[in-house]
């Protein structure tokens, strides 16, 4: 997970002689400066804006400059499948990209004002109140669209998180949150009290985080960083296998709470692997299995013959590296330190936080030079009593399987399906609808069409289509029919293999669905030549 906040310096609010402006600039380092430069032009923007307020700005007015502010801050924070999906139509009286783009920009409105603290004129006061205000109600409309019921099943008493939480506060964390088996989920981190839009729901110290200097004080450092080309990531995942036997470690507690199986698509069984047959994800699995067993026999083995009293045969078999494997994968954290250096750590409590499309904290991944903790604030309420969810990433859905064991719940723009097209005299309309991947929310924009129905070669656009057409029926097939299982005496990771194939036959049916409609499009223009 890598979440740490990356806020643009060049935006600010100056002083002007009638007031206070608020500067907002696309960096030139944006990996799509290009695309978004064309959005802001044309919706009558430059890459750099200055939105002035005035001191007698009157609430109507004050409206007008937020949606002015709202709609150039939107495309600064876009992300490439908001890019290509475009915008939510959606019943509210404004527009929208994203259910993340937009609390993603509110809050970083909402930090550009929290930082200006220059004000001197009770006008300035008052109307940077009113705009923080407007967006707090917005956060709010946002959250209330977008609550998940999370059923707290009470018959697990969680004893041992409890512990962990208790001895986390004595070694000075702060927390908001407890940890409960979630109905569905495993467990999860459940609000204790109303959270805010800036609130701290867990701030942990950096003296309880996992990270490679556990290893450097290891009784097999000096062994590991003689082997060429080993990584701190690695040397931790060995560490890891040990420690975790290891009676009198700091991080006992922290250690027995972790699962015996983690239920990733690592450990996925026979059964579940037949299941996603025609699938992509089993591709995905497999390559990983085998990288992980060449990377195992490579190293483990001759560690634990030339070194058996450091690394115990016992504490290191396939079974446990795999373990481990799936530890690191499916908990770790990338955390920006005080000396600058990124670091792959395990954060206990933290790793209870559960992932969601539209979580409660989204960056996370920075050290507090001034308290030398690590923070989690909100960028939206969370209710008491509500699960409190962090965004892992924007990973597709085989990838989560596959490493974090599970689907998200609702539509997952980061869902795609790598598409190789043969080059042929269409290559370049191809090239220009930019399908060498097709992003799956639901199948095709159909506005990837239309757009095309202006190009003279209509029958160039129309064998583009059907060869579309053909790959993803061809796909269609290879995914077979429903599959007859009885789903509720299914193993759970047969009944996730499934749920991905169901996922996938559900993308692949839009996208023909949409091919369909763009061949009826570009048929009824070409009859009218």
């Amino acid at each position: 997970m890598d979440n740490i906040s990356k806020p643009c310096s060049s935006n600010k609010i100056i002083k002007t002689s009638d007031g206070c402006a608020i500067v907002l600039e696309l960096s030139k380092n944006d990996p799509f400066f290009d695309k978004k430069k064309n959005l802001l032009h044309s919706k009558g923007f430059d890459i750099r804006e200055q939105v002035q307020f005035h001191r007698s700005s009157c609430p109507d007015a004050i409206a007008k400059i937020l949606e002015r502010i709202l709609q150039i801050a939107r495309i600064i924070h876009l992300e490439e499948a908001e890019l290509y999906f475009g915008k939510v139509k959606d019943c509210s009286l404004f527009e929208y990209w994203s259910t993340k783009n937009e609390v993603e920009t509110l809050n970083s409105v909402l930090s550009l004002i929290n930082s200006y603290s220059s004000c001197e004129r009770q006008n300035e006061v008052n109307f940077l109140q009113t705009l923080q205000d407007e967006i707090f109600r917005r956060i709010q409309e946002f959250t209330d669209k977008n609550k998940v019921e999370s059923r707290i099943d009470k018959s697990c008493s969680c004893e041992k998180e409890k512990c962990l939480v208790k001895w986390g506060e004595s070694n000075g964390v702060k927390t908001s949150l407890k940890i409960a088996c979630v109905e569905g989920a495993g467990r999860g981190a459940i609000a204790t009290k109303d959270l805010k839009v800036g609130d701290i729901a867990l701030e942990i110290p950096v003296s309880i985080i996992i990270s490679e200097e556990h290893v450097h004080k290891s009784d097999m450092y000096h062994i590991l960083e003689k082997i060429e080309g080993i990584t701190s990531e690695t040397m931790l995942l060995l560490w890891s296998m040990k420690e975790r036997h290891n009676c009198t470690s700091k991080f006992k507690i922290y250690f027995d709470t972790l699962p015996e199986e983690f239920k990733t698509g690592l450990s996925f069984g026979v059964d579940a692997i037949m299941a996603l047959d025609g699938t992509l994800l089993l591709e995905e699995i497999i390559q990983a299995k085998e990288h992980l067993r060449v990377q195992y026999d490579e190293l483990v083995p001759p560690l634990c013959k030339n070194y058996p009293n450091v690394f115990l045969p016992e504490l290191y078999t396939w079974e446990q590296f795999l373990w481990a494997c799936e530890l690191w994968y499916s908990n770790s954290m990338k955390v920006m330190f005080v000396d600058g250096k990124l670091r792959t750590c395990l954060i206990p409590i933290a790793g209870f936080l559960n992932h969601s499309l539209y979580p409660h904290i989204v960056h996370y991944g920075k050290v507090d030079s001034a308290t030398n903790t690590l923070k989690f604030p909100l960028t939206r309420p969370c209710c008491f009593g509500e699960q409190c969810y962090l965004s892992y990433g924007n990973f597709s859905s085989s990838h989560l399987i596959t490493f974090y064991g599970f689907m998200p719940q609702g539509d997952n723009p980061y869902d795609v399906i790598p598409l190789g097209l043969r080059v042929s005299t269409h290559s370049q309309t191809c090239a220009d609808m930019d399908v060498g991947e097709v992003d799956c929310i639901e199948g095709c924009p159909t506005s990837s069409w239309t757009s095309h129905m202006e190009i003279s070669n209509l029958e160039n656009e129309i064998e583009v289509l059907e060869d579309l057409q053909s790959t993803f029926s061809s796909m269609m097939e290879n995914l077979g029919g429903t599959d007859l299982v009885d789903i509720d005496n299914a193993s759970w990771d047969v009944k996730l293999a499934l749920e991905f194939k169901d996922l996938q036959r559900r993308i692949v049916s839009s996208i023909l669905t949409s091919c369909s409609a763009g061949l009826n499009m570009v048929q009824v223009e070409l009859s009218k030549l």
